[in-house]
């Protein structure tokens, strides 16, 4: 690997900045200043910048707590993103495993692996996603039993083609219940529940697959995942 590239991969530098900081002499390789950004780096190498060592982190995976109020966008906009919760080296080159939307909380998976990503999104592996959805009025009774064999069958939703995937809706209370779903359309818990009447008042994502949200995350907060919470997609 190019110096310059070595130093894009484990600092928050740009290819120009880390030419820059190359050709003033603040990097060394084994000890010893190098200057040619396009010297090869090899595994065993030490490199430093202005005597801090750097090293590759390698691929990474992360389960996030999104508070409300929080974008998953990588772009800058009118709320605090993901990323910007995150202290990490590189944060922008995580990738967000499957959005929420800005006023929904709970489970985010982020990492720098795109075959992994692709392994939990793809709409053909069909990961289950469980939602605590909380209503603005009772679902119950007949209407409960309705809705359920509904969700069950898919609803056609509006400006789609296609009903949704058969989708699993338990309800712990009148207002508040569980929904399992398996694909990603645009605010899609939000239109099940208008498309039956009634409204989302608040939602937060528990689990994915699997995995579930770690009851010792506060908002805001995040880990790295185990290697078998990994390899569980």
């Amino acid at each position: 690997m190019r110096l310059d590239k070595f130093l894009t991969e484990t600092t928050d530098l740009s290819r120009s900045d880390a030419k820059k900081v190359v050709h003033r002499g603040d990097v060394t390789v084994d000890g010893g200043v190098v200057k040619n950004t396009a010297s090869a780096i090899k595994d065993g190498m030490r490199v430093e910048w202005n005597g801090e060592h750097l090293e590759l982190m390698g691929l990474r995976y992360l389960m996030l707590y999104k508070p409300a109020n929080v974008e998953c966008t990588t772009k800058p906009g009118l709320y605090e993103r993901a990323h910007d919760l995150i202290d990490l080296p590189n944060v922008d080159r995580l990738s967000i495993v499957g959005r929420l939307d800005v006023d929904t909380t709970g489970l985010v998976l982020m990492t720098d692996d795109g075959q992994w990503n692709h392994r939990v999104t793809s709409p053909k592996k069909a990961c289950a996603k469980r939602y605590r959805v909380t209503l603005a009025r009772p679902l119950e009774g007949d209407e409960l039993t309705s809705a359920v064999a509904d969700f069950e069958h898919g609803l056609m939703l509006d400006g789609e083609e296609k009903p949704t995937r058969p989708a699993r809706l338990e309800m712990e209370t009148a207002t508040v219940g569980l929904l399992w779903i398996t694909e990603g359309r645009y605010h899609q818990v939000k239109r099940m529940f208008a498309a039956i009447g009634n409204h989302v008042e608040a939602l937060h994502r528990e689990a994915i697959g699997d995995l579930e949200l770690d009851p010792d995350l506060e908002p805001g907060e995040c880990r790295f995942l185990r290697p078998e919470e990994v390899a569980s997609f």
